[in-house]
């Protein structure tokens, strides 16, 4: 009998609940497929279902949107989007609406969101730094000055997430990279690495967490820190990628994040060459250069590591090219649009979606047979950033 009452109660919920969203005119859906475009000039974003492929709504109130990035709350429910202006603002994906906004410096450059959700790191030019704030109430948990060894502060760069509730980042300005670690609470454990390299411009991490690398701008080479064995300290690779060369003027810094790691390989752009370089991971040893189309910004993997996709800094930024990885050939050159920023693959990697900002629109193409599926317009678009990035280390 008891069971029988029971199932009247929960049958009466349910009806209930069903009344309630039909009277409001609410609609439940899930966030797994949704993403945010960044509309550079206008300091907006659209929210857009990647599986209808159609732009929901638009937020806007952003501030300075001019090099901004997105990370998503474990939930996918919220996005925070770091502005060039300092500000820090969170958005509700579902209300489509902004949330709160805060202007936490005077230059920043990027951010993460820590293993548990609940923390959100900002990187900064002006005045250097990071500032950690709770992702719930964007209320200050810490703020580090990232004053480097010659007692000057830096800029900071290469911002990324790390397993067991570290941040790890690397300073410009005086040449070192740093993991703020909080797995003991809201004070962070600083621990500083010297000497890594010249002018480290950005860092990405492996998607296992092991490997931090930072890319250096003021020498050839990459610094590489293993996360799992710190106490070996930052190692040199790749340290004579450019020499001999004549590079040219670099026009747009290559991002590190974008970088592909496929199979045992990684591919990654050379500054200020018309190349992407091929590299074991097993040993961090070149193995062999790709000639491309102009200098690479993004190269980045197909979520199956079967195909390279690589986009270029101006003049040549109305092109992408396609790399086979099994073969290292160039299988296909695509022509998205003027002025290509950026572009992003749906969670299984059926479709890439690409934007081209001074064509005011996105382009989705079939990564297969590389066909156009949808063009969406949007405002001088840049970033794309889908919910997946949620559950990915780094992202």
């Amino acid at each position: 009998m008891n069971k029988v009452k029971k199932g009247i109660r929960i049958g009466l919920l349910f009806v209930f609940a069903s009344l309630l969203f039909a009277c409001t005119g609410m609609t439940l859906r899930g966030t797994g497929d949704l993403a945010v475009i960044i509309e550079r000039a206008s300091g907006s974003v659209l929210i857009v279902d990647t599986t209808k492929r159609i732009s929901l709504a638009r937020v806007d109130g952003l501030g300075d949107l001019s090099h901004a990035s997105v990370v998503f709350s474990r939930d996918e429910r919220f996005a925070y989007v770091f502005g060039r202006d300092g500000g820090l603002s969170k958005v509700d994906i579902l209300e489509q609406k902004l949330v709160k906004r805060i202007v936490q410096s005077g230059n920043s450059i990027g951010g993460a969101i820590s293993q548990d959700g609940r923390l959100v790191a900002v990187s900064n030019y002006e005045p250097g730094g990071v500032r950690v704030f709770d992702a719930n109430t964007l209320g200050l948990v810490a703020d580090i000055p990232a004053r480097g060894a010659d007692g000057n502060l830096s800029r900071v760069v290469g911002l990324v997430d790390a397993p067991g509730q570290r941040f790890v980042f690397s300073l410009y300005d005086a040449g070192e990279i740093w993991i703020a670690d909080f797995s003991e609470g809201m004070e962070p454990a600083i621990k500083k690495f010297h000497k890594a390299g010249k002018q480290p411009y950005d860092g990405l991490i492996t998607s296992d967490g092991r490997y931090y690398i930072a890319g250096l701008f003021g020498e050839d080479g990459l610094a590489l820190l293993d996360l799992w064995r710190p106490q070996a300290g930052v190692k040199r690779i790749l340290d004579h990628y450019g020499k001999g060369w004549r590079r040219m003027p670099v026009y747009k810094m290559p991002h590190l994040e974008g970088w592909a790691v496929a199979d045992q390989y990684v591919f990654l752009p050379a500054v200020g060459m018309n190349e992407v370089l091929v590299v074991r991971r097993r040993d961090w040893k070149e193995v062999t250069r790709i000639a491309v189309h102009g200098q690479p910004v993004f190269v980045m993997a197909r979520p199956d590591g079967r195909q390279i996709w690589v986009n270029f800094a101006f003049p040549n930024n109305d092109t992408v090219e396609i790399i086979d990885t099994l073969s290292l050939k160039k299988i296909q050159t695509l022509k998205p649009g003027k002025a290509v920023l950026h572009m992003e693959f749906t969670p299984r990697g059926g479709e890439v979606w690409i934007s081209a900002r001074d064509d005011n629109r996105v382009t989705v193409y079939d990564t297969n047979d590389f066909s156009i599926r949808a063009n969406l317009p949007a405002q001088k678009p840049s970033g794309i950033f889908m919910t997946s990035r949620a559950h990915r280390t780094g992202l």
